[in-house]
């Protein structure tokens, strides 16, 4: 037995390895067009997502391609089951994860779905309930996968609507590791057969009898208590009935589950809690002030909002609160149009992710394209291509072995938050909603409809500010929380040393009742302001709102609360630090792992390029820049005892801060010198899209769309040279940076002869150190976007824009059409300079 059970050991041990490698680096959504697929060219198309440095894919039916109905699979049929068992042993042999969605398109819907376990919409009219069919349909439904959307608050709609995989996975053995529940979008949705029934019983009164009540527009007292009340009964029926039902099915049948709460009714931390792996979504671009950083103009910050990361840290709360190791995030939604994504542009979001606290990037993704295909092959209607077929697959690797190189970090640190600031979300079903069916979605794109003007928003945007590490807690969690021997609030994964109440004027009397626990085991719990000033629930609620009130006095009075009108004296009072880090305008997320505290920093800003900085949480530290390794850092002890870093990153940068392997050094304050590059530059076109420009020398650099010829319309690779020498002072420092200026958009460098980088992300900066006093020839390879030769394609074939439904659209959602376009600037623009010291 013994040799057995070391194999089963060894075998277990491998396979964590193996998925801990694929989980490290990023995966990308896959979509497969009408299903169209076959076998040779998924084993393709998976060897470059692994070549690429992809760990996984996560298969997504979609809407088909016109031309291919013919070759196009059923959903769940046994032609399709079998392409999808091929590429599950395909990922395996390649080292590629693979997840689906537990369905095609989104939301959770389709042909077995019945008139009577549909989504229903209810409205009040001359005092009666009337209630109507939504009659939505599976958004971008695949073949095999059109039908009414289900209703998520339907007590046997969800074992219902997956009865349809129980019969389909039956007998199949390569399954993937994971089910994905996209976001909720079920619109007007708002009521299910016994909603009554389940109202009376949860609430303590009859909703049909107060019917004038719940569709009060004055904001009366007794309509408010009324209006909570049903947004209370719709989110504890949407987790009991929706998420808990679709996880348990899940896990029963050896899935994962990845889970986009965010959209929904109900309270996102229960919600993404419910899930393995919570997923937020970085939906467009979030405008960083990172000096050469473009923004795509024509996107609509009123159509769409910008990505938060308050709104991401509801997704990582849940994880961090209960252990979870993975937080993933649908990545790069719509970051500019079609054919105009830099690698340049992902970096910042990405980065951006990382301080909210995702590790587990999924991006917004990847197209089955067949391999025979023209360009630019198929193409899902939002960007960002990250497929086959993109301008930067070329370099592709180079992100991801970034992603990797942080993710690995993050994955294999826990959590470090002080700061446990409690969601007062019925103070937000207090308000009138803006949303269908007169419901509160809590989506990830407005968040100023539902979250920034909340105290809790203002609240958390300062503590965000202020450098302050923070999770949020939930009614429902608060129940789990227990004090640990250090006085800390402990949720049986993460310690916290404060729970924070914002200044919120609702609280049911379950969750003082939870505050009351916490307070007698010795919690430290602050108020911000002032206590809750009135109980939820219309039920009795005079009797209940004047023992509200005493029970609030007795839990002020005791010595470990606080009613604050000054949170940094009172926060700082409970052992909670402000980093920092924020005030000096970065961005950060700190951790700890086996060696000490761990930060990740991320400079997305333009107020910071270097300077000495207050390290909270650790002593003395080493840097680690992601794919530039790791170097000790100049340290020294302040005269009033704090210990400081001496930090160099400008901005666009990020790096890693550990605790324990720096020491204190000498510092010197040197100022920087800049020589700069100039004098007769050869432009020569490699490689690309429709043909190759004449080569052409000047001693300016400028976009090579400037040029005659085709150059406005080309899309692919250049090769700038020049031949130049340094001053004998630069040679005495031994080493400098070549610092590119502006490039458009990737650079692969030589300097004599010898590679010295890819500079894909601000600064375009590479260090170099095999100059020479005479002579030096610097060779940069320049890679631009496809938008300028698709301003070409669609003025002579756009029959590449072939796909049904809502086919290809651009990024504010009307027809797409390049031909209209101006020529992107593209190559190396500059000034290209040396830095030393």
């Amino acid at each position: 037995m013994r040799p057995i059970l070391l194999f089963l050991l060894l075998l277990k041990c491998t396979l964590l390895s193996a998925q801990d490698i694929s989980t490290a680096k990023p995966w990308t959504f896959w979509w497969w067009m009408g299903s169209a697929v076959n076998k040779a060219d998924i084993t393709k198309q998976l060897e470059y997502f692994a070549k690429s440095g992809i760990g996984g894919v996560h298969i997504i039916p979609i809407y088909g391609v016109k031309g291919y109905e013919s070759q196009s699979i059923s959903f769940l049929s046994k032609e399709w089951l079998e392409v999808m068992g091929h590429t599950v042993r395909e990922g395996k042999r390649l080292g590629v994860g693979v997840d689906m969605t537990t369905g095609t398109g989104w939301p959770f819907g389709g042909p077995n779905v019945s008139v009577e376990s549909a989504a229903k919409n209810m409205t009040v009219q001359n005092n009666k309930l009337v209630v109507t069919p939504t009659k939505q349909k599976v958004k971008r439904a695949a073949p095999g996968g059109d039908g009414f959307v289900l209703d998520p608050f339907n007590a046997s709609a969800m074992d219902k609507y997956l009865s349809r995989f129980d019969s389909a996975f039956a007998t199949i053995k390569d399954l993937p590791r994971s089910m994905y529940n996209d976001s909720y979008e079920a619109y007007g949705a708002n009521w299910t057969d016994d909603f009554a029934e389940q109202f009376k019983k949860r609430r303590g009164y009859d909703l049909e009898q107060n019917l004038t009540l719940l569709a009060d527009s004055t904001n009366k007292a007794d309509g408010v208590l009324v209006r909570i009340d049903y947004h209370q009964t719709i989110a504890e029926l949407l987790l009991e009935r929706y998420a808990l039902p679709w996880t348990k099915w899940s896990t029963a049948h050896g899935f994962l589950t990845r889970y986009q709460a965010h959209g929904s009714p109900g309270n996102l931390l229960d919600l993404y809690e419910a899930a393995d792996i919570p997923e937020t979504e970085s939906f467009g671009t979030s405008r960083f002030p990172i000096p050469g950083l473009r923004v795509d103009p024509d996107y609509s910050i009123d159509q769409f909002g910008t990505p938060n990361v308050l709104a991401m840290k509801f997704a990582s709360s849940a994880a961090n609160f209960s252990g979870k190791k993975l937080v993933s995030s649908e990545t790069g939604t719509w970051l500019a149009n079609h054919f105009k994504v830099s690698l340049s542009q992902i970096k910042p979001q990405i980065d951006e992710l990382f301080t909210a606290g995702i590790n587990h990037i999924f991006y917004h993704g990847s197209t089955y394209s067949p391999e025979n295909e023209p360009y630019p092959g198929w193409l899902f209607y939002a960007s960002t291509n990250f497929g086959k077929s993109s301008h930067f697959a070329e370099h592709f690797s180079i992100l991801n072995e970034y992603v990797e190189w942080c993710q690995k970090l993050l994955q294999n640190s826990k959590p470090d938050n002080d700061v446990l600031v409690y969601f007062p979300v019925h103070d937000l079903w207090s308000m009138p909603a803006k949303s269908s069916g007169n419901v509160h979605l809590l989506e990830v794109h407005h968040v100023d409809r539902w979250l920034l003007d909340l105290p809790f928003g203002k609240l958390t945007q300062w503590l965000w500010k202020e450098g302050y590490a923070f999770d949020y807690v939930s009614d429902l969690q608060l129940t789990k929380l227990k004090i640990d021997k250090n006085g800390d609030l402990n949720s049986g994964s993460t310690s916290y040393k404060t729970l924070l109440i914002p200044a919120s004027t609702y609280m049911p009397e379950e969750t003082l009742a939870q505050l009351k626990r916490l307070a007698a085991a010795g919690a430290k719990i602050v108020f911000e302001k002032q206590l809750p000033l009135k109980v939820t629930g219309y039920a009795e609620h005079t009797n209940r709102q004047n023992e509200f009130l005493t029970e609030l006095e007795n839990l002020r009075g005791a010595s470990n609360v606080r009613v604050s009108n000054d949170l940094e004296k009172d926060l700082k009072a409970n052992g909670v630090i402000a980093e920092e880090l924020s005030k000096k305008g970065l961005t950060f997320i700190r951790k700890k792992n086996e060696r000490g505290v761990l930060y990740f920093v991320a400079n997305l800003g333009n107020t910071f390029k270097e300077g000495w900085v207050r390290i909270g949480k650790s002593e003395m530290v080493s840097r680690n820049r992601p794919l530039r390794g790791t170097s000790l850092m100049y340290g020294r002890t302040t005269k009033d005892g704090y210990e400081e870093v001496f930090l160099s990153l400008p901005p666009g940068e990020s790096c890693f801060l550990q605790s324990g392997d720096g020491s204190e050094y000498a510092y010197k304050d040197i100022k920087k010198k800049k020589y700069p590059v100039v004098g007769e530059w050869s432009l020569s076109f490699l490689k690309g899209r429709p043909s190759l420009p004449a080569p052409s020398k000047s001693t300016e650099l400028k976009s090579w769309t400037t040029l005659p010829d085709s150059a406005s319309y080309f899309s692919g690779t250049a090769r700038y040279t020049i031949k130049f020498d340094v001053p004998a002072s630069l040679l005495k420092n031994g080493s400098c940076k070549l610092d590119l200026g502006d490039v458009r958009e990737v650079a692969s460098v030589k300097l004599n002869g010898k590679d010295i980088g890819v500079a894909w992300h601000i600064p375009f900066q590479l260090s170099i150190g095999n100059l020479r006093l005479k002579d030096n020839i610097l060779e940069i390879e320049v890679t631009n976007l496809s938008a300028n030769y698709m301003r070409l394609r669609d003025q002579q074939k756009p029959d590449w824009k072939k796909f049904y439904d809502i086919n290809i659209v651009d990024i504010t959602y009307k027809k797409f059409d390049a031909s209209k376009w101006e020529p992107m600037p593209s190559g190396l623009l500059g000034p290209v300079t040396l830095i030393y010291d």
